[in-house]
């Protein structure tokens, strides 16, 4: 990606500093923070998983002051990124929303180390980068990028930056009211019915994420040769049938929350090759 040039945000809150809160956990809990880690990444509501896995428990200690942050090189090149990538998506979406006649409200992305405080609640970075509605901030710990890169096989730039579009995604839902219609389902419909508006859910962040490439492609001429594969290889790495195959061996597509790989790989290109948000209405749509 070309984006050492860009314009840096100035919406990103530095937790870095934070004293993280110990939270003491058996063996019940570290499998529970596992099984987040791999079905939350990317996640769109993070609450319901948080307030089963990150009850506060017996030794618990309070969060400490803020201490200085003690950053690599490599780690505030991280920061830098991010910064640039937040201010595209802010300049993309800004326009998009004008000519919507609507009105962009900008997030914050709050950068943090090891365990965060949200309006969602306590989140450990187990759950991977989350966007809460409530507080209309993304949550990053930049050790998720390593992750990405080593264990999910997905490296480069545009797949950081893929990540952190899909979130904004979320806040794009929203801000037109789509989370929120979705999230009054819960407990309406049957257990089936609500992962699969979870998953219709998912692959229109995916599709956003995709318009903000090809407006970011046209505006501003962001991509480099293979950014694309980047991009959708990074979809590929966490579809719900390659999860749930890596955990448990088997595939349930019943119990899917974020949509196959083929699928959110189908949304990211659609929404990169076309830009157009009409075209993104996966809740109507007949094949996914």
């Amino acid at each position: 990606m070309r984006w050492q040039e860009g314009r840096r945000s100035e919406n990103i809150e530095d937790r870095r500093g934070m004293r993280p809160r110990t939270v003491a956990a058996g063996g019940g809990g570290l499998i529970m923070l596992i099984i987040i880690v791999l079905a939350m990444l990317f996640g769109v509501d993070p609450r319901p998983l948080m307030q089963q896995a990150q009850q506060p428990q017996a030794g618990a200690e309070a969060d400490g002051e803020a201490g200085p942050i003690e950053s690599s090189p490599e780690e505030e090149q991280l920061k830098d990124f991010v910064a640039t990538v937040l201010a595209d998506t802010e300049d993309v979406w800004k326009a998009l929303f004008q000519a919507g006649g609507r009105q962009y409200r900008e997030p914050t992305l709050v950068l943090f180390r090891g365990q965060v405080e949200s309006a969602c609640g306590l989140a450990s970075a187990a759950v991977g980068p989350f966007y809460c509605p409530a507080d209309e901030k993304l949550y990053l710990d930049l050790a998720f990028f390593e992750e990405l890169q080593n264990r999910f096989r997905a490296p480069g730039d545009f797949a950081q930056a893929y990540v952190i579009a899909h979130e904004i995604g979320h806040h794009v839902q929203n801000l037109l009211g789509t989370m929120e219609q979705v999230h009054r389902l819960r407990g309406r419909v049957s257990e089936t019915e609500f992962n699969q508006m979870s998953v219709r859910l998912e692959l229109q962040a995916d599709f956003y994420a995709g318009v903000w490439a090809h407006h970011a492609q046209r505006m501003k001429g962001l991509l480099e040769a293979g950014d694309i594969e980047e991009g959708l290889r990074a979809a590929s790495a966490i579809g719900d049938d390659k999860i749930q195959k890596m955990t448990q061996g088997y595939v349930v597509p019943d119990s899917f929350t974020h949509g196959s790989s083929e699928q959110r790989i189908r949304w990211f290109r659609k929404g990169l090759q076309t830009g157009d948000l009409s075209q993104g209405d996966t809740f109507n749509a007949d094949d996914l």
